[in-house]
Formats: C-alpha cells, sequence, structure tokens
C-alpha cells in the first residue's frame, strides 16, 4: 500500500521526525506529527488519517492509551502503539484498547513497514466485514417488513372473499340478483388484488435474485399500449376511464415486452388506485427522434414531497394513503425494469393535485445498450 496518510504522535522530536522520514521513504504521507494525546484528538478530528503511530509514552493529562481509546471510539481509525518499555499494567491497559499492534523502540524500517501494512489490511478486512453485517441485517429488515406486510396485504382480500363466499351460502335462496353481484364482484376484486400482489412480490423476487433478464426485440408499440389499456379499463371497470393519446410512427421499435408491461401496468394501475371514482386516467405515448415517451396523468390523491425521496425503495407508501391497498412494491419494480432498459423516469406530484409519471426509453433498446 502507498499514500495512506499517517499520524505520528511522538513527544520526542528527534524520533519524530525520524519516524517521519522513514515513512515518507516508504511511500507513506505523514501530514503533520505532535506530541500530546490532546493534539492527537484535535488532528485527528481534522485529517482524518489511515492510521495512528501513537506512543503510550507521553507528556501531558492524557498518555497515549488513553487518546488512542478515545480517537479508536470516536472515529474508528486503527492505533498501533510506539513503546520502548511498559510495565505489565500499562501493557494490559494498552491491549484493552484493541490497538492494531505494537513497536517496539529502537525499530528498523522493515518492523516499521510490516507492522503498518498488517494494520491497514486488518482495518480494510474490518471494514469488509463491518459493511457485510450491515447489509446483512438491512436485508434481516426488508425480510420482516416483506413479511409483515405481505400477511397484512393478503389478509384483506382473503377476509373479503370469506365473507362474500359465506354471505353467499347463508343467503342463497333469498338473495336478490343485485346483491348477488355485488358479492362476486368484491370476491372477483380481492382476487385480483392477490393476483397483483403475487406478481409484484415474485417480479422484485426475480430482479433482485438476477433472473430477469433484459431480452429486447421487434415490437409495434402503439399495438402493444392499446392492448395494456384495454386489459387495465376491464379491469378498472366502469369507475374509470383510460384516455390513450399517441404521437408519431411507434411502429417500428426494439424494446423488451415483458419489462415494458411491468412499467406500464405498475403506473397505470397506480393512476387507477389513488384517483377517485369517475375521474380519468390520461396515458400518452409519444415517439419522436429516436425516443419514446409513457407520461400517464391523473387527477388522485399526490404524493407528499417527503415521501417522494423513497418512491423507489421497497415497502415505501406516502401516509396519505390511508385504507387504500398496497405493498410498496410497485415503483421498486418499475425502477429496476427501467434500469435494465437504460431508461428514465420523473415524478411530477402535489398531494391533492395528482400526479404525472413521466418514462422515457430508446425507441431501439439495442442502440441504448451497446451506448451504455
Amino acid at each position: 500500500m502507498a499514500n495512506e496518510r499517517i499520524l505520528v504522535v511522538e513527544d520526542e522530536r528527534i524520533v519524530a521526525r525520524d519516524i517521519e522520514k522513514r515513512l515518507k521513504k516508504l511511500g507513506y504521507v505523514v501530514p503533520i506529527t505532535v506530541a500530546s494525546g490532546e493534539e492527537a484528538i484535535k488532528q485527528t478530528a481534522e485529517i482524518r488519517p489511515d492510521l495512528v503511530l501513537m506512543d503510550i509514552q507521553l507528556k501531558g493529562e492524557l498518555d497515549g492509551i488513553e487518546a488512542a481509546e478515545q480517537i479508536r471510539a470516536d472515529f474508528n481509525i486503527p492505533v498501533i502503539y510506539l513503546t520502548a518499555y511498559a510495565d505489565e499494567a500499562t501493557l494490559q491497559r494498552a491491549k484493552a484498547t484493541e490497538p492494531f499492534g505494537y513497536i517496539l523502540k529502537p525499530f528498523d524500517a522493515r518492523d516499521l513497514q510490516v507492522a503498518i501494512e498488517v494494520a491497514l489490511r486488518r482495518r480494510i478486512s474490518e471494514e469488509a466485514i463491518r459493511v457485510a453485517l450491515e447489509k446483512e441485517r438491512e436485508l434481516s429488515e426488508l425480510k420482516s417488513r416483506f413479511w409483515s406486510m405481505a400477511a397484512h396485504e393478503f389478509r384483506n382480500p382473503m377476509t373479503s372473499i370469506l365473507s362474500a363466499a359465506q354471505l353467499l351460502e347463508q343467503e342463497k335462496h333469498d338473495l336478490p340478483e343485485e346483491r348477488r353481484r355485488e358479492y362476486l364482484y368484491v370476491i372477483q376484486n380481492a382476487i385480483r388484488s392477490m393476483d397483483q400482489l403475487l406478481s409484484d412480490v415474485l417480479a422484485v423476487g426475480r430482479v433482485e435474485g438476477g433472473s430477469l433478464k433484459f431480452d429486447p426485440a421487434p415490437l409495434d408499440l402503439e399495438e402493444f399500449c392499446q392492448i395494456v389499456v384495454e386489459e387495465m379499463q376491464f379491469n378498472a371497470g366502469l369507475k374509470h376511464r383510460i384516455v390513450l393519446h399517441q404521437q408519431g410512427d411507434c411502429v417500428q421499435t426494439f424494446l423488451d415486452k415483458k419489462l415494458l408491461r411491468h412499467i406500464l401496468t405498475n403506473i397505470l394501475s397506480n393512476a387507477i388506485k389513488y384517483s377517485p371514482e369517475g375521474n380519468d386516467i390520461y396515458f400518452e405515448l409519444i415517439c419522436a427522434d429516436e425516443t419514446v415517451i409513457f407520461q400517464v396523468r391523473d387527477t388522485g390523491i399526490g404524493i407528499p414531497a417527503e415521501a417522494r425521496n423513497h418512491l423507489f425503495e421497497p415497502f415505501q407508501r406516502a401516509e396519505n394513503v390511508g385504507n387504500i391497498p398496497g405493498t410498496g412494491l410497485g415503483l421498486t419494480m418499475v425502477k429496476r425494469c427501467l434500469d435494465l432498459h437504460g431508461g428514465q423516469i420523473s415524478i411530477e406530484s402535489n398531494p391533492g393535485g395528482g400526479t404525472i409519471v413521466t418514462i422515457q426509453l430508446h425507441l431501439n433498446s439495442r442502440v441504448k445498450s451497446r451506448q451504455a
């Protein structure tokens, strides 16, 4: 290793200058040498060195061990002790601070280099372990949140199905046709919710596991969008009208049909879900200059500003959704699919003012992938 910054803490000026000279000769950077524990802590806070060489016996209120203990606690920077002699009690105090090594005076350049290299490599290893443990902790929390959210979201439609089925059974002879249709609609709607939840969970799982591949192919985008709108309109029933408007030549494109379906169905589903009954959903398809733009606009509940920074994180939902069902996985999936496509997404929204989602892709994904 080279160019690592090392803070030297030594109260004997001649010894400090000798150490500094040796370190620079070995390729290390010595920003400063200090002579007291108090100054060592101050300089560590300011320059954040990669390593501290700390003499145990220092003049002043803090000795080297006390200074090293505070440096490790406050800044997590490794310390190597320099010492010519120390009694057993002092050595035990030094061990308690978990130093990264000891160098006994007098020492040669080889001893110095080996001790420093070992300490620096140990720091890299410990940092890698710390990062891995932190990711493991985050993953564990994410899994816990997932199962809690999934159980909650499955329980609601299952309860609706069970209640409606029981009513159909109990009142089958005296049930008016209108009420029977209402109960059947509740069952159908609940099943659709469960199916969407399963689709989102499985899709995100495939992305995170690396099994969702980017496979672009020739696609008539006008026909494809019309089919998607018809499917979404069928699911929405009479509650919402999806208005599709197209500009430019969107017939000759080269995109991943499966990923694009995930993107558009999730965006349209959100627009329908969070809009009051009777409000129209507007879907713009624009093809120009080798670029395709999908824009979905609604007049729904909108998204608070504080929630917009976390829209693409799993299981994140805005506080204003109330009792509207959802897992917070839809936009996570959209973002992953867009990343595979090399696309971009922007969201404009205000609470109560509706939402505009704009997605931009290259019409020929083969060209885009070669440029990336």
